[in-house]
């Protein structure tokens, strides 16, 4: 299970006055207590895969606030397991950070106001959005053959393998489509001759006719959201009336 984050911070103030974005208040005259989440900025909070993005909470309050509390949570029926860290920046500004193991939707941040006798005295409430780009999934292909080791010129070499997907275990992938690729004996270059759409449990089959001796790999080239993934090379000696490998 993810671990889902809530936390909380305390930022205080000392001294019986507090100067807020709308200028000095006296200590003396009764203010109408205020407090309001100003900015949430980044929104959406836009999440790479194994990095971290942080999101900055401005809170408003009246001069009567001395104590403000800042907590975050998904929305939803998420069980708490950690405490997310927040931070305490100049003034009523929070700071706090997201990562991929954070789940996406809808968040909502919560202000909580005390006065100096730590009476809570306000709060508010803003919603933002947490979106995780998460990153492609790793693929391999696995048991690739090409088929026999040992064929006469212009007789059918036959390839198979297994294409599967890294979840939680691997996996057969059904429906993405996988090339066999040939270099020759004495040459550097790759050059395809077949491909196949795997089918239940991952597996591809496909043939082509035998020119000459040499490796064979199989490569598949990925999508969206799956990783490409290349497979061990066989080799195949092949033979005919005018010259041998």
């Amino acid at each position: 299970m993810k671990k889902i984050a809530v936390g909380i911070l305390s930022a205080l103030v000392g001294g019986a006055m507090l100067v807020t974005g709308a200028g000095a208040a006296s200590a003396a005259t009764k203010v109408d207590t205020q407090l309001k989440i100003r900015d949430i900025s980044p929104n959406p909070v836009v999440v790479k895969a194994g990095a971290e993005t942080t999101a900055y909470f401005d809170i408003g309050a009246s001069s009567d606030v001395k104590k403000v509390e800042l907590s975050v949570a998904p929305e939803g029926n998420f069980r708490t397991m950690r405490t997310k860290d927040v931070k305490d920046l100049e003034g009523w500004r929070f700071a706090v950070g997201f990562n991929d193991n954070d789940p996406a939707g809808k968040w909502q941040a919560t202000a909580v106001a005390f006065d100096a006798a730590g009476k809570e005295i306000a709060k508010d409430s803003a919603f933002f959005a947490v979106e995780v780009e998460k990153g492609k999934a790793e693929t391999r292909i696995s048991r690739f053959s090409a088929d026999p080791y040992k064929v006469r010129k212009g007789k059918s070499i036959y390839f198979s393998g297994r294409l599967q997907v890294d979840d939680d275990g691997w996996e057969g992938v059904r429906g993405e489509r996988v090339s066999v690729y040939y270099r020759a004996n004495g040459s550097s270059a790759w050059k395809w001759v077949a491909s196949a759409n795997t089918k239940w449990g991952g597996k591809f089959s496909t043939k082509t006719r035998a020119y000459k001796s040499g490796t064979f790999r199989a490569v598949y080239n990925g999508n969206d959201e799956l990783d490409g993934a290349r497979s061990r090379t066989d080799y195949v000696r092949v033979y005919g009336s005018w010259w041998r490998r």
